[in-house]
């Protein structure tokens, strides 16, 4: 036990206790043992006497003395001097001759209680045997323990240690990465100061522009006036020659050519003055006549050539007009487009050139062939997802709304991004092409409508407004935005102040321009679709059915390219047209879509209308 205590445990008091108790049980019966087997052989030694004076008293049988002897053996058996009277010589006991028949069953007795003990002795040393031996078994299973067990201390030391080394790490790595933002906060803040201070010299640098043009024109137009006020005054005579008076004022008026005059007032005024003269006072009219035709070519230039710099304005050639749009019924095509939820699409001005945006940061282009869908071409580098797509007059760029707080702008073969507009400070829902060259309007979040000078990348104008905007369009010098505060409003972009607000019910989540800019469509969480007519600036259709629900905020509803009927998407993937005169549903078209349509597109011929969904699907119907 002294080597089981060694290990140190608390725990081996109780076994201590345990073999304490088995020794003093040993002791106990061992002590009890030894009183009863000397008197075993102290009851062998009688025996033997008796049989020796059993013998003596068969030879001289005497009755008196055979009962004085039992009395004396009686005596002997029951008194405590039993080991003393043993002791005493045989001359001086008074010895009894009993019988021998009286003793045998007492030796009996005797030697089966001796015979039980032994057994029972025999049965305790067995016992104390195997639990020597289960003390043995658990003293070795107590050291297998105590080495587990300090095994796992030495892991637990090791854990606490790795522990410790992984918490110092921690520590460093936060702090250095509490250094890191530090430093892109300053970075950021540096940033915003170099842009705020960027921007602030482009705008410096766009006023003295504009000041230098302004200047220019003035003095272009003084020198225009004062020539054409010496060309009026000139007398002409009967007899001048007219085709040298008409060369004379031909070439007064070529330096209106700077001004992009038409050809057809230039060969009218030609015309006129190379008829003959018949009198004085028809030359005078004349003279007259092409001072009011020049004046009112320079009010023209004032009034629709020049944007506000002075630089005259490059519009896009028109775009064609679809005589009669064909209402689809039945999905000819039906692709997974792209990689996640699909939330815009755009046709793109020659009908077979469509654009769709997604959640997965990219724009793909594909051709309508054989009435499939087959990809062109895929736009990378959105900074987020894309929430709108638009392409410009041309077809020759394609202008994006990202959840990355800016717009993109690519060039519709090159596969990446030609430029960011960048400076509005959430989501951009909106971004539209204008009808000039250059020149487009985005819609945000942050309340703020922007139009962009394209060609320099530059927000020439921040339109500040109480409410979301959730999408914008484009006429020829007016913007319509819808909010989210229910109410489109309409900005002139030659004018700095709101000219219009009319309210709707529901957030508007949508607007559609027609091709003669006389009709708005209007998509709000109504689920309805309004038509309201600019020219009395009232509502003049709404738009309902049984089934049809607002998907989003950003569901989109398009008029036909001939304005006669009006499409959007529900949110359980079906499609639903209406007749604009009647404000009739017309059909409403099922089947591949099974989420809620986010966007529709009516291509400009009027023959196919593609719809996207939350689900990936881009459908092409015929």
């Amino acid at each position: 036990m002294a080597g089981s205590g060694a290990f140190g445990d608390p725990a081996a008091g109780w076994k201590r206790h345990i073999v304490r108790q088995l020794q003093q049980r040993d002791r106990t019966q061992k002590a009890l043992f030894l009183q009863l087997v000397p008197a075993y052989n102290h009851l062998l030694e009688k025996a033997e006497l008796l049989v020796k004076f059993s013998e003596n008293l068969q030879q001289k049988p005497n009755d008196a003395t055979s009962q004085h002897f039992l009395i004396g053996w009686q005596e002997e058996e029951s008194g405590p001097d039993l080991d003393q009277s043993h002791h005493q010589p045989l001359s001086l006991q008074r010895l009894p001759c009993p019988p021998v028949w009286p003793f045998a069953p007492a030796r009996l007795q005797m030697a089966y209680q001796v015979v039980k003990k032994s057994a029972a002795l025999d049965r305790l040393q067995s016992d104390l045997e195997e639990r020597k031996s289960r003390l043995v078994a658990l003293e070795a299973r107590v050291a297998q323990l105590q080495e587990a067990r300090a095994q796992q201390v030495r892991q637990v030391e090791e854990l606490r240690m790795q522990n410790a080394a992984q918490r110092e790490a921690y520590e460093a790595l936060r702090v250095h990465a509490e250094h890191q933002e530090a430093a892109l906060r300053r970075l950021q803040e540096e940033a915003h100061d170099l842009l705020e201070q960027f921007l602030q010299r482009k705008v410096r640098a766009a006023a003295e522009r504009n000041l230098r043009n302004e200047r220019r024109e003035r003095a272009k137009q003084a020198r225009l006036s004062q020539e054409l006020k010496k060309a009026a005054k000139r007398t002409v005579s009967i007899g001048e020659n007219p085709h040298t008076l008409g060369d004379g004022i031909r070439e007064q008026t070529e330096t209106l050519s700077l001004a992009a005059k038409p050809e057809s007032l230039e060969s009218e005024a030609c015309g006129k003055w190379k008829r003959p003269f018949r009198s004085a006072s028809a030359t005078s009219l004349t003279l007259s006549h092409c001072v009011d035709v020049v004046k009112g070519l320079l009010d023209f230039k004032k009034r629709r050539g020049h944007s506000i710099g002075g630089v005259p304005e490059q519009r896009y050639h028109s775009i064609p007009v679809c005589v009669a749009a064909r209402l689809p019924t039945w999905a000819q095509d039906v692709l997974d487009g792209h990689l996640s939820e699909v939330n815009a699409v755009c046709f793109g001005p020659n009908s077979s050139l469509l654009a769709t945006g997604g959640a997965d940061r990219l724009i793909r282009l594909w051709n309508v062939v054989g009435g499939r869908l087959e990809g062109n071409q895929t736009l990378e580098g959105a900074g987020g997802s894309i929430t709108s797509v638009d392409f410009d007059p041309s077809g020759s760029q394609v202008l994006a709304a990202t959840y990355n707080q800016a717009a993109q702008l690519w060039k519709v073969g090159e596969a990446q991004s030609k430029e960011t507009l960048s400076g509005h400070k959430d989501k951009v829902t909106a971004a539209k092409f204008k009808l000039t060259r250059h020149q487009a309007v985005t819609g945000s979040r942050d309340r703020t409508v922007k139009e962009w000078d394209l060609g320099r990348a530059y927000c020439s104008r921040t339109i500040n407004v109480l409410s979301y905007c959730n999408d914008v369009v484009c006429g020829d010098h007016i913007i319509i935005s819808g909010h989210n505060d229910q109410k489109i409003r309409f900005w002139d972009s030659r004018g700095p102040c709101c000219t219009q607000v009319i309210p709707v019910q529901g957030r508007v989540t949508s607007l559609s321009l027609s091709h003669d800019q006389l009709h708005l469509l209007i998509c709000s969480r109504d689920n309805t679709l309004k038509v309201i007519d600019l020219r009395v600036s009232n509502i003049r259709q709404v738009f309902r059915a049984d089934g049809f629900k607002c998907g989003s905020d950003w569901t989109k509803a398009v008029f036909s390219p001939d304005r006669s009927y009006a499409l959007a998407g529900s949110s359980d993937g079906a499609l639903y047209i209406w007749d604009v005169d009647t404000g009739k549903l017309e059909s409403s078209l099922r089947g591949p879509h099974c989420a809620a349509v986010n966007a529709v597109a009516w291509c400009y011929s009027g023959s196919h209308v593609v719809s996207v969904d939350q689900g990936r699907k881009v459908v092409l119907w015929h």
